[in-house]
């Protein structure tokens, strides 16, 4: 019977031990090695370098637990600047895309990492895997001027605060480029020339869902243009209003479709909280100049009509879209499949021949940004 009794409690206590030793491998000599050699690496990714004298001293006294614990905690530090970022709250100011890597559960794919010898892949997985990331990264390595440098790594930056993958089909739009880009499967497939906001009125950095189109759009004029111009030239001079389309009804000020609508001749339908949107313009004529920050925070496209047909191919072709447009009725029409749009602000970027385009500060935003100064002797990962 007493027999029986050990036998059982023997049992339990392995049980109750076995997810312990699941869950908190024990760290080896090999896997801190690892940990300091990424840890003395980050500068090649415009990171900090963690502290380690605390996992040294555990280690020198040989205290298991100490090491562990060390070892874990500056693990998750790292991993985490890996994936969103060392950037303070202050410094991601006006950046209001939603991260979703915040999400990620990292503490068991540590584990898996330690326990499988697996380290290199686990914090190397964490990098952003956008190619314009991977470009910014070779450029920050060997650029010799250090005020490019610091661009570069500002920029690097900015990428952790994307979702690590933004998946295969989206619209990205970079404010100090002035241009937008559709990637379709992994691939870039069109840009266009965009006007984007005045420096006083700048544009949103912000994400949200194209789901549509509308060709031949109204204008609901926003209250602070109103009040700048539209209101006073309604009540004073409503003749004059009429001819350029304006009409005052249940409160509102709208402008009628047609060829001095404010939105042009197409409208993203893409909701969000800031009323910022891509849509049309009369005033063509602006995207001769090379710096076109002239809106009052919506993002005019460049071939509007184009890019509207091209979001909707699988739904109506060209002939079809340029027919609804002829026809001045206002017609709205959904994609085939919702498409992520990123509204983005870098001003370091791949030019396209293996090196790095550096752009203006549109709205003196990289200053915010700190990048650790370089560390020489770190081992390229």
């Amino acid at each position: 019977m007493k027999k029986s009794i050990l036998m059982t409690v023997a049992m339990t206590l392995a049980l109750l031990a076995a997810p312990l030793q699941a869950s908190a491998p024990a760290w080896g000599h090999g896997e801190i090695a690892t940990l300091k050699r990424w840890i003395s690496a980050a500068p090649l990714d415009a990171l900090p370098v963690l502290p380690t004298d605390r996992l040294d001293a555990a280690t020198t006294a040989g205290d298991a637990d100490a090491m562990e614990t060390q070892a874990t905690s500056l693990a998750l530090r790292l991993a985490r600047m890996h994936l969103l970022g060392s950037a303070s709250v202050a410094e991601r100011s006006g950046w209001n895309i939603n991260d979703t890597d915040k999400e990620m559960d990292l503490e068991p794919l540590l584990a898996a990492a330690v326990e499988n010898g697996t380290l290199d892949a686990f914090f190397a997985t964490l990098r952003p895997r956008h190619q314009e990331y991977s470009a910014l990264k070779s450029a920050y390595a060997k650029e010799p001027d250090e005020a490019k440098r610091t661009t570069i790594g500002r920029n690097m930056e900015r990428w952790r605060w994307l979702p690590r993958s933004l998946g295969g089909n989206y619209v990205m739009v970079n404010l100090p480029k002035f241009e937008a880009y559709l990637w379709r499967d992994g691939m870039k497939a069109g840009a266009w020339p965009v006007i984007v906001g005045k420096t006083s009125t700048p544009s949103v950095v912000f994400d949200t869902t194209i789901t549509g189109v509308t060709l031949n759009p109204w204008w609901e004029i926003p209250a602070s243009i109103v009040r700048e111009s539209i209101g006073s030239l309604v009540r004073r001079n409503p003749a004059l209003a009429r001819s350029r389309g304006y009409v005052w009804n249940d409160g509102r000020y709208r402008q009628k479709p047609g060829p001095n609508n404010a939105l042009g001749q197409m409208k993203l339908v893409m909701p969000n909280p800031y009323s910022i949107y891509m849509h049309d313009t009369p005033n063509k004529n602006l995207f001769a100049e090379d710096v076109r920050a002239f809106s009052h925070g919506c993002i005019r496209t460049g071939d509007a009509i184009g890019y509207a047909a091209t979001l909707l191919q699988g739904v109506k072709s060209r002939e079809e879209v340029d027919a609804i447009v002829e026809s001045g009725v206002t017609t709205t029409l959904d994609l085939a499949r919702p498409l992520p749009i990123y509204v983005v602000y870098f001003t370091a970027v791949a030019d396209g021949q293996g090196g790095v385009e550096t752009l203006r500060d549109l709205y003196n935003r990289d200053r915010r940004i700190s990048v650790p100064p370089p560390v020489t002797g770190c081992g390229q990962e």
